[in-house]
């Protein structure tokens, strides 16, 4: 098997996407930087009223279409209140574990785009003054952003532009080592959306028409649960590619491209499961099979939006999920080399 994955290229994509703020509900900058990748490799690219984007590539035949998603929306935050003494309380987006946001650094962006710098701490975040330093639970209640600003007050806040709704961006501290490792926030998912865009790159490089004409999908409400309730409608198979699961009762690494047979929505397609686990052993691609039952996919986003799909999840395999996360390029390399021979197959 003869893939010529460009390999800086796809890990430039990713590194990209990581740094690129994009929470639940404001992705409409990033997805302006999706479209610039498409458009460069002469590809159509359509938005979605709720702003998802489906990027076209013909195929052989149109007897199917063949969907594959991944989401380039990520966890986050939006200010809830501001403080007598000038703190932001927050809420927030998706579910992320709210303990690791103790001690890191942030970026508070106000309605009229101004940026402002902040950290979140516990509200008890000094050993020296409070008994409860170590023990006090780390949670939103518990929990407060302090701004890199002259503020002592509400109204000095106010006086900034800050209000509730604004958004609040977390540093995802994004670092490619020389091994080949991913570490970063948000490589959920965005992992798999720099997969798609150099399976994209190199369909372009290599003049590749897939057996079927296949549509990216690139939702920006996963986090959140409805990213692709609406798909296209001549969509007849939808693969997500998203983070595979490790740890407790898992064989998926940081090498792996995940297969997933049931997650909390329920198996997915028995025959497209099948089909994808023959491809990676026939293959010799280093895969896993797992079970992820504290797991939701787009697929079943769009099964219960009513879509009349069939449906299956893979993706590269992604450690400490929702908190500072890590994969390896070899699961990116998997996943893109197993998409690559599903849809030529």
């Amino acid at each position: 098997m003869n893939i010529k994955i460009d390999k800086e290229y796809v890990l430039q994509t990713a590194k990209q996407l990581l740094e690129f703020n994009s929470p639940s509900g404001f992705c409409f900058e990033i997805m302006e930087l999706i479209q610039s990748w498409t458009n460069s490799l002469g590809y159509d690219f359509e938005t979605t009223n709720k702003g998802c984007g489906v990027i076209t590539i013909p195929g052989k035949s149109n007897e199917q279409v063949i969907g594959l998603s991944a989401h380039v929306d990520t966890l986050g935050a939006m200010v809830r209140s501001i403080t007598s003494k000038g703190t932001l309380k927050f809420t927030i987006i998706g579910g992320p574990i709210v303990p690791t946001l103790d001690s890191e650094y942030c970026q508070i962006r106000t309605r009229e785009g101004k940026i402002y710098t902040g950290t979140f701490l516990s509200t008890s975040p000094s050993i020296h003054v409070f008994e409860d330093s170590k023990t006090k639970k780390r949670d939103p209640e518990n929990m407060e952003v302090r701004i890199d600003e002259c503020v002592k007050s509400k109204e000095d806040v106010l006086n900034l532009g800050i209000s509730p709704g604004d958004f609040i961006f977390f540093d995802p501290k994004t670092t490619i080592t020389e091994s080949g490792f991913i570490k970063s926030r948000f490589i959920d998912d965005k992992a798999s959306v720099a997969c798609l865009i150099g399976l994209l790159e190199l369909f372009k490089r290599e003049k590749i028409v897939p057996t079927y004409t296949t549509k990216l999908f690139i939702s920006t409400y996963e986090e959140v649960g409805h990213g692709s309730s609406y798909i296209p409608s001549d969509i007849t198979e939808l693969i997500s590619v998203d983070m595979g699961c490790i740890g407790d009762d898992l064989s998926c690494t940081e090498y792996d491209v995940s297969i997933c047979a049931k997650d909390s929505g329920g198996p997915y397609d028995y025959n497209m499961t099948t089909d994808l686990v023959n491809l990676a052993k026939e293959n010799e691609l280093s895969y896993a099979v797992d079970i992820y039952p504290m797991y939701g996919s787009d697929t079943v986003a769009a099964l219960r939006g009513g879509q009349d799909i069939r449906g299956a999840l893979i993706g590269p395999g992604v450690h400490a999920s929702h908190g500072m996360e890590r994969t390896h390029y070899s699961a990116m390399e998997n996943t893109m080399k197993l998409l690559y021979l599903y849809l030529t197959k």
